[in-house]
Parts: structure tokens; sequence; C-alpha cells
């Protein structure tokens, strides 16, 4: 419990009220009896707006400026949380930190699940990483962060926060452009998580580190062998130990491989390690297959080019009677190139997949058969796909969800995930 009446490693005036939480939360949606809120400022508008509704669901106290029932008093809410985080930090003896321009989500799931360890959350912003330090920090396991920037200087700020024993990059490719600039700048920013501790990169990123360890399959130092994969999953051996990951590609077996190797590392049983492995879930939308009468990749959370054209190798490795049919809405965030960066991505579509979709913006780079709205994309794809037929869809979330927003911006294809499965479901 995170009790606000014992020693704290910053100054506050404790409300008499305030009681030890469970947790906390910077979303005020998320207050309730065990749930503590931090009102920190945002882009738009700052916590403390939300700090009667976060009393008024129950929660234990608030860390707020504001003089208010239950309050934990700081001059700043965020250098506060930031502290804390750090103090409860340094009571773990081992803290992986991850990063990339593609497949964190999955290594930190992989990871985590090799090494018995705490592991973040979906969000990976600085506020969250903190909550999550401050509520696991001092636990006996090893903690996995994921570390995501979107800013020059960022990935400074998360090293000092998290202090990883450990950095590992998974993948480098054009994200985040227009914070970022370029190439060259994300290496150095994302570099940061190497510097002056083990560091490991995946075997994408490897020609970007030299002299880094490297993971994977192939010309790395810390090899799988004999990956295959099928619409059921991929098989490998790891030092002469089979490993089955249920349906999964090449991404999740390159996160396989990071996980057992720290869990080696750290001198766990590999084989109950592989185990642990096998019946590891991501969240949905993040490389998910549905089986059946045709196959749907759902990778709809997310896009950027290093992460569709692994999307795409695993679409091709799908063996099966059918054709390959790509599905590829818009990559956000890539600043003056986004037109060149979506058209290499759909040449690679072209060269990769039998039928490609495109739909929003620069739909036409990116498919064959190119439509304006995810409505007309769903019916299109619906009257199109048959029986052996494997489906990839993919694209970046936005910010807004409202429908005429996704329709627009092409954006937030789950909603085609969601008509093909019901489609399938109910011609079975």
């Amino acid at each position: 419990m995170l009790n606000p009446h014992a020693a704290l490693p910053f100054s506050a005036a404790v409300h008499p009220d305030a009681r030890p939480a469970a947790r906390l939360t910077w979303d005020s949606r998320e207050a309730g009896p065990d749930v503590a809120f931090v009102a920190l400022p945002g882009e738009t508008m700052h916590g403390n707006r939300f700090v009667d509704s976060a009393l008024a669901a129950g929660a234990p106290f608030v860390l707020t400026d504001l003089d208010v029932p239950r309050a934990v008093r700081v001059p700043d809410a965020w250098a506060a949380l930031k502290a804390w985080a750090q103090a409860e930090r340094a009571k773990n003896g081992r803290v992986i930190g991850i990063t990339g321009s593609a497949g964190k989500t999955t290594a930190k799931a992989y990871a985590a699940a090799a090494l018995k360890a705490h592991f973040m959350p979906v969000y990976n912003t600085q506020p969250a990483i903190a909550c999550f330090l401050i509520e696991f920090g001092a636990s006996a396991g090893p903690l996995v962060v994921e570390m995501g920037i979107d800013r020059l200087g960022e990935m400074a700020e998360l090293v000092e926060l998290v202090r990883p024993d450990v950095g590992v990059v998974t993948a480098i490719g054009p994200a985040h452009l227009e914070q970022l600039g370029s190439i060259e700048n994300i290496v150095r920013e994302k570099g940061e998580i190497l510097r002056g501790v083990r560091g490991l990169v995946g075997a994408q990123a490897a020609p970007f580190y030299k002299g880094t360890e490297s993971y994977g399959f192939g010309d790395v130092k810390h090899a799988g062998q004999g990956l295959e994969v099928t619409p059921q999953g991929a098989t490998f051996t790891f030092e002469g130990r089979e490993v089955t990951l249920p349906l999964a590609a090449r991404v999740q077996a390159e996160a396989a491989v990071l996980g057992l190797l720290l869990a080696r590392e750290a001198g766990l049983d590999l084989e109950e390690a592989a185990a642990r492995l096998s019946e590891v879930s991501v969240p949905g939308g993040r490389y998910r297959v549905h089986a059946g009468r045709f196959t749907v990749i759902d990778d709809a959370y997310n896009a950027s080019p290093v992460a569709v054209s692994a999307a795409l190798d695993a679409l091709t490795g799908m063996p099966g009677p059918g054709r390959r049919i790509s599905v590829l809405g818009r990559m956000l965030e890539l600043g003056d190139t986004e037109q060149e960066l979506h058209a290499q991505v759909g040449q690679e579509a072209r060269a990769k997949a039998d039928l490609t979709y495109g739909v929003g913006a620069f739909a036409a780079e990116l498919g064959e058969r190119a439509f304006a709205t995810v409505p007309e994309l769903t019916a299109a794809l619906l009257a199109e796909v048959r029986d052996g037929d494997v489906v990839l869809i993919k694209a970046s979330r936005g910010i807004s969800f409202a429908p005429e927003k996704r329709a627009q911006e092409g954006v937030g294809l789950d909603v085609v995930v969601d008509a093909l499965l019901e489609m399938r479901d109910r011609i079975q």
C-alpha cells in the first residue's frame, strides 16, 4: 500500500483524512477507493480540474497543489511524482527498459513472461511509468518498462526516471518524424537507453548499433534456430530447447528469444520460461491471428514503416491455399516525408501481397484498390474475401475516434477486423 502518512521522498502537507492507496493514476476516470489521483499539467488542461471528481469517486488521496480534502499538497505534482518513482525504483535490483520504432509492446510482454516480472500496462508515457515504478518498484521481482518517445530529449528524461539495468532497442525506423526529424535522430535518441548499461538490440536494429549484442534470428549474437511460422503459430529452438508460440509470427518469436536470453542471464529455468512464453497474450490490435475459413491478422493498433514491413513479411510467410490480402491505412506523425514513405510501403505491399487495399489519406499509395473512407473499404473487402484467404489489417490509430474522423483519416481499422470476423463467423 502507498501510505501518504509514511516518510515521503518530497516535502508535502498531508491532509489528516488522506488514506493509503493500492496504486496511483493520472487519469481521474480510474480513481476510486483504492486508487489515488495525481493532478498533473496536460497539453490542454490541468489535472486539478478533475480533483473534485476523483475525490467524489473515493480516491484515498490526491497529489496536487490545491488545498482540498485528502490532499497530499505539494508545489509541483510532477516533480513530487518523479521523486517518489525514483525512490521506489532504487529499491529494485533489476529493471529492463525496452524501446524501439516497432515491437516494444510485444517485446515487453514476452520478456516479462520469461522473467516472471511485473511489466508496464498499455501506456508508456512518463506519468504512466512513474506510477508503475511507485506501485512495483519495491517488489522482489524484476520490472519490465516500455519506454516510448516522440520528441528530442525525451529518452534522456526517461532514462533518468527508470535507470534501467538492461536497455533494449527492438527496431529502428521512421516514426514520430514530425518531432524527431530524421532516422539519425531516432537512432541517437533511442540509443540513450543503451548507455552505460547492459545493451541488447533486435536483429533489425543491430546495423545501427555496431558493437552492441544482438538477438533474434540469423546473423546475431544470441540466435534462435529453425524458425517456422504457420497460421497456428511459430516454433523454434533456443539453446536446444523447443519453443512453441501459438498464433505468433517472426516478431513475436524474436521477442521470445529476448525473453529467454534475459531469463537465462537471470538464472531461471529455460524450460519453465519457454512454457510461460507459450501463454503470452498481447493487447488487441497487436498482431492477433484469427484463424478460420479465412484468416484475419489484426495488427490495427498502430503502424510505422518498419512495423508495416514486418507485418507484410508475416503475411507473406503464412502458408495456405488462398490469397494474401493487405489492408493498410495511414501511418501518422511521419512529417514532410509522409507521402514518400507511404508510397514505399505501398510498393512493398504490392510485391508481397496478392491484393492490396488502401484507405484514407494516401490510399492510392498504399494499395491498388483505394478507398476514401473505412465504410467504403469494408464493403468492398467483405464482397471480395474468400475461404482460404489471409487478410492483414494495419494502420495508425488517430487521437480522434469520432466515426466521421475515423473514416476521413483512415484510422481505427479495428472496425474492419470486427466486420470480417462477424462475416466469417456468420458463414461458418
